[in-house]
């Protein structure tokens, strides 16, 4: 199979979102059953397989970066906090109520 195929087949198997859900096992096995039927050389092979697994954690990668992103920007829509937000408003006001305390006894 000529490099250019691969490369199309690649891209065509990473762009959609099933590859990014995928376990890094059962991409292993995919890539592999593709290789063995495409009957690459084995050095061939394990570098296919190696590219598509590497290619489908950065998809996980991106995915997971645009679903944050798209999270957090309904969070501010909606005015929402987030936990992290909330644990430091808590924070301070468990210092201002300590400082407080300490303030009334002295």
């Amino acid at each position: 199979m000529e490099d250019s195929m691969i490369e199309t087949l690649k891209k065509m198997m990473l762009t959609g979102v099933g590859v990014a859900a995928m376990s890094k096992e059962k991409v292993e096995e995919w890539a592999k059953k593709i290789a063995e039927e495409s009957k690459l050389a084995e050095e061939e092979g394990k570098k296919f397989v190696d590219d598509i697994v590497k290619q489908s954690e950065e998809a996980k990668k991106s995915l997971e970066e645009q679903v944050n992103g798209i999270v957090k920007k309904t969070m501010d829509k909606l005015g929402l906090h987030s936990k992290q937000e909330i644990d430091e408003l808590k924070n301070r006001i468990d210092e201002l109520e300590k400082k407080l305390k300490e303030g009334n006894q002295g």
